[in-house]
């Protein structure tokens, strides 16, 4: 039987949902140490998850209701991410040796079959990404080198190398655009050909390192989450040079330095209903209406900052510099000129925010409907994945279980306000 998470009692403050919770479906113990990913086989009642512990595990739900492992294939070092393409069966896992193995998964998932091996790195695998259209085994690592093969032959077709350690990949098949995160906090924009990769431009707007990327490709739209407790949306197919910044993810989610546990450990865009989600290591899922986020902008100081997609222009211009300032009108003040505080969730920022003496005196009496919802995990998140198709959500914590939710009623399109400033 689902289980619903019971909600605290609530206190003024208390922005945890009440009326729309995730329900508990399932919980899959029996890893030995960190699992890095999993993901819910689309058609199919089976997750896989990959750990530090050596494992790739495929897991199927029994009669019984509960989960257990069907396969558990042990590889040469940790399994530290994982890219599953249903519509060829073939998982890529990256490990912490530097080496990407692709298997296929068998149609009863009760085995996988090797396939190939991909001397790709010389250090823990943080992200692959495989690309069926453009035959492409995309990938990067702590080694500061960003390298894509060709699935067909084996071989390596180019990379490009940074100065930091690489945290994050996407990439788009269509206008072949990869995006690479660091961590450093930039992200790079390449554009590849078979011929290797050339830089396009450098987006800078974090002040941490950059933890997830997330490409939507129908808006073309690149959500960004990081460190600094700060997701960005990059418009990019509009090169309007147009950045939207979101907040809502507190200070206990900050974590050592040296753990690489990030504020923002996972994202997920529905482009059909406009919901973004978000987790962290603070325990909490965040789910955002970003359609209503990103529409037209209300005042101008919703523009935060702006960036180049265009080579010709000067790839050295600061992009996103900041001062203090009003976060509604953009008026630049001072810190003891500016007291006041308020959340403005239609801009992003669902905790209190530096405004203007104007503009607190004008907004204060009007209603700021929140436009995120907050559920506590139980569990620090180090991965997310949604099936869209079934609405289950499947979170991987930080200690060892994979938790597989009914997170329909949360997906579903919010309602619009009722009013023009809402």
């Amino acid at each position: 039987m689902a289980a619903e998470i019971k909600p605290a009692p609530r206190t003024p403050n208390d922005r945890f949902s009440t009326t729309k919770k995730p329900a508990l479906l399932s919980k899959l113990e029996g890893c030995t140490d960190d699992v890095n990913a999993a993901v819910v086989i689309p058609g199919e009642d089976g997750v896989i998850s990959v750990c530090d512990d050596k494992t790739v595990r495929v897991w199927l739900k029994r009669d019984s209701g509960q989960y257990w492992p069907s396969i558990c294939q042990y590889m040469p070092s940790g399994c530290t991410s994982m890219f599953y393409t249903p519509e060829t069966r073939q998982l890529f896992i990256g490990q912490e040796n530097g080496t990407i193995s692709e298997f296929t998964l068998a149609m009863d998932c009760n085995r996988i079959n090797p396939t190939r091996e991909y001397l790709a790195h010389t250090a823990r695998v943080t992200a692959v990404v495989f690309s069926l259209s453009c035959e492409w085994v995309l990938s990067v690592s702590r080694d500061k080198l960003f390298a894509y093969h060709c699935s067909e032959t084996g071989r390596r077709i180019g990379g490009y190398s940074f100065e930091a350690w690489c945290t994050t990949l996407q990439f788009d098949s269509q206008s072949k655009y990869a995006f690479v995160g660091d961590y450093s906090g930039l992200i790079t924009m390449l554009k590849l050909d078979n011929n290797g990769a050339a830089l396009v431009t450098t987006l800078k707007g974090h002040t941490g390192s950059v933890r997830v990327l997330n490409w939507a490709p129908i808006p073309q739209l690149l959500f960004s989450g990081s460190f600094d407790q700060t997701i960005i949306v990059w418009d990019i197919g509009g090169q309007k040079g147009t950045a939207y910044e979101l907040q809502g993810h507190s200070r206990e989610s900050l974590a050592s330095f040296h753990d690489m546990k990030h504020a923002v450990a996972s994202l997920y865009v529905d482009e059909a209903t406009g919901r973004l989600c978000t987790a962290g290591k603070d325990r909490v899922v965040k789910v955002w209406d970003a359609a209503a986020l990103l529409a037209p902008a209300p005042r101008p100081g919703r523009i935060l900052m702006k960036f180049s997609i265009n080579v010709e222009h000067s790839l050295e211009e600061h992009i996103g510099l900041r001062q203090h300032h009003c976060r509604w009108c953009g008026a630049a003040v001072c810190g003891p000129c500016s007291p006041h505080r308020l959340p403005l969730p239609v801009m992003g920022f669902e905790f209190p925010q530096r405004v203007c003496t104007a503009c607190y005196e004008t907004l204060r009496h009007e209603p700021r409907e929140s436009l995120a919802s907050f559920h506590d995990m139980k569990h620090a998140v180090a991965s997310l994945y949604v099936d869209e198709a079934t609405g289950r959500l499947c979170t991987a914590g930080k200690d060892r279980v994979v938790k597989v939710w009914d997170a329909a009623a949360l997906l579903a399109p919010a309602p619009r306000p009722g009013t023009s400033e809402n």
